[in-house]
């Protein structure tokens, strides 16, 4: 990937933070299964009130700091600080660490709140509140290697209708738009474009970070290389991300917009690996799972059309298992003829229900931004501030059929709670030095059960049963050794995050100590206990590596 001009990158320094990620949406309750009692005494942190501040800080009414998307995590902070400036953070951070290791207070970067196990919360600590910096200057280059350089507590969606003024957007996106930069940064940003472009942290160019010392740190490929691949995919445990330079690209006008069915999911992994693999494909690549639902097509036609109306109307799901692939190809009015030929002529090599083939045209940022038309009637619903139950996982090509058949086979053979994503990406295209861990084959897939549980059930539709029928598909997995990678992880002991990273452990450890070693920053996790000390055991090959990309 091509660098902006080199003046740019040493005469800049970066500003500003967010927090995380993704995809779909659907429906839910709202009782909470983790919950620590509200604490509203300030007594633990009275020197945050006497800090010279551009923004401000509060005490009081911050129960909402102890919310998120997920709803079931409930962790009560002393304080939300409201940031004005990269310094507020910067200093907030410096004074902490000045206090050394004994001190129990940490800090968390919230940026829209839309993690799901609490991992931008921090029990009687400080959270900070990173859409405070929403508003800054956000600067658009749109020279031969086009970028913009925006705060990591702006949305990715008011990116999106900044720089389509320029003709220009960001290469790869999440399903879901409403999130900020320095949240999906510290995780990867995945969806239909990852497999042409790689997930978002691929597309960065240079960042500015505040350590776990309080340090404002600018880093790149070539400038503090170490923090800048570390912090990357890094869940926010070796800084907080305050700006970023993200790549650009044209954008298109407008998107032509396809779904099809699959009775047998070996053909649509088959189709699903031809396209991310074909040149000459389409721009966004998904697919789903649907179990169990009747009258499935008459639902589409609100936005899509069928392609043989006549077909459509005698197609019947009788409650199987059925799989849509879901595409998408970018145009402008003056290709709309050659678009439609390549279109065609894709179509023709997939073995998708022929009945079911139904088609949409939408502006470029009517299909981008489509989760949150489902957002809003959520929301009217009384559905959205609910328990989401969400997992993700990253399962090799090679397991993928036996996943498949488990788990759409007999796990979740009588309904799912919400959307169940599935589609593969091309490694090739995702970076190997970022903190991310994936499966080590060259194609894998991404799954995700993105469940919501039904207000106050007790039945298949209630929380507890959706926990325990994740805990069966991660029980398989292990059970049947397919080598799956959680995205989003969340796990209870530091051993099952180290089996996690694997034998990027020692090296997940190292950065730790290196940036933030005593454990401040982004204690949701629950990867290091602050006061504890860290795993010190790190080889001279570890060390050796770190030195390589620094």
């Amino acid at each position: 990937m091509g660098m902006p001009p080199s003046s740019f990158l040493k005469g800049k320094t970066i500003r500003l933070l967010g927090f995380f990620m993704i995809l779909f949406l659907f429906f839910i309750p709202d009782k909470s299964d983790h919950c620590v009692p509200s604490n509203k005494s300030s007594s633990n942190i009275p020197w945050l009130e006497n800090l010279n501040l551009d923004g401000y800080s509060s005490f009081d009414d911050i129960e909402h700091a102890a919310k998120d998307f997920g709803n079931r995590y409930h962790f009560q902070p002393s304080a939300v600080l409201h940031p004005k400036s990269v310094f507020d953070i910067s200093s907030t951070i410096k004074y902490i660490f000045d206090m050394g290791s004994s001190s129990e207070i940490t800090v968390a970067a919230r940026g829209h709140g839309h993690s799901v196990q609490g991992q931008a919360q921090a029990h009687r600590g400080i959270v900070i509140n990173m859409e405070s910096l929403q508003g800054q200057e956000m600067r658009i280059h749109t020279g031969e290697t086009p970028y913009v350089d925006v705060s990591g507590g702006e949305l990715w969606i008011n990116v999106l209708h900044e720089t389509v003024k320029y003709g220009l957007a960001p290469k790869s996106w999440t399903d879901y738009l409403h999130l900020t930069i320095g949240g999906t940064l510290s995780n990867a940003g995945i969806s239909g474009q990852a497999f042409r472009h790689g997930p978002q942290i691929n597309n960065v160019y240079q960042m500015e970070v505040i350590t776990g010392k309080g340090e404002i740190v600018t880093c790149s490929e070539e400038q503090n290389t170490d923090l800048f691949y570390g912090v990357l995919g890094g869940l926010g445990q070796f800084g907080i991300i305050t700006r970023a330079i993200i790549s650009l690209e044209r954008a298109p006008n407008m998107v032509k917009w396809i779904r099809g069915l699959y009775s047998e999911f070996s053909k649509l992994s088959k189709d699903q690996e031809y396209l991310i693999s074909a040149e000459n494909s389409f721009d966004y690549i998904e697919g789903f799972v649907i179990i169990n639902r009747t009258g499935l097509l008459n639902s589409w036609r609100t936005s899509f059309s069928p392609k043989d109306p006549l077909k459509a109307n005698q197609f019947t799901s009788d409650g199987r298992v059925l799989y849509c692939l879901e595409i998408a190809k970018y145009f402008n009015p003056d290709e709309y003829d050659s678009m439609n030929q390549k279109t065609e002529d894709l179509l023709s090599e997939l073995s998708y229900i022929p009945s079911t083939l139904f088609t949409s045209e939408v502006s470029y940022v009517e299909f981008l931004d489509r989760v949150h038309v489902s957002e809003i009637k959520l929301r009217a619903k009384g559905l959205w501030e609910v328990p989401h139950p969400w997992m993700n996982l990253l399962i090799p090509k090679s397991k993928i059929s036996e996943f498949a058949h488990e788990v759409f086979g007999n796990i979740l053979s009588e309904r799912s709670n919400g959307p169940v994503l599935i589609y593969p990406v091309n490694k090739s295209k995702w970076n190997n030095r970022t903190s991310l861990i994936t499966p080590a084959e060259d194609i894998f897939y991404l799954v995700a059960f993105l469940s919501s549980a039904a207000p106050s059930s007790t039945g298949k539709d209630g929380l507890q049963y959706i926990l325990t029928q994740n805990q069966k598909i991660l029980d398989f997995c292990n059970k049947a050794n397919l080598e799956v990678k959680q995205y989003l992880p969340h796990y209870g002991t530091q051993e099952e995050w180290q089996a996690h990273f694997g034998p990027q452990w020692e090296i997940f450890v190292q950065r730790k100590s290196t940036y933030d070693p005593f454990a401040i920053l982004a204690p949701g996790q629950s990867i290091f206990k602050k006061g504890s000390s860290l795993p010190t055991t790190v080889s001279t090959q570890v060390s050796h590596k770190i030195n390589e990309v620094r």
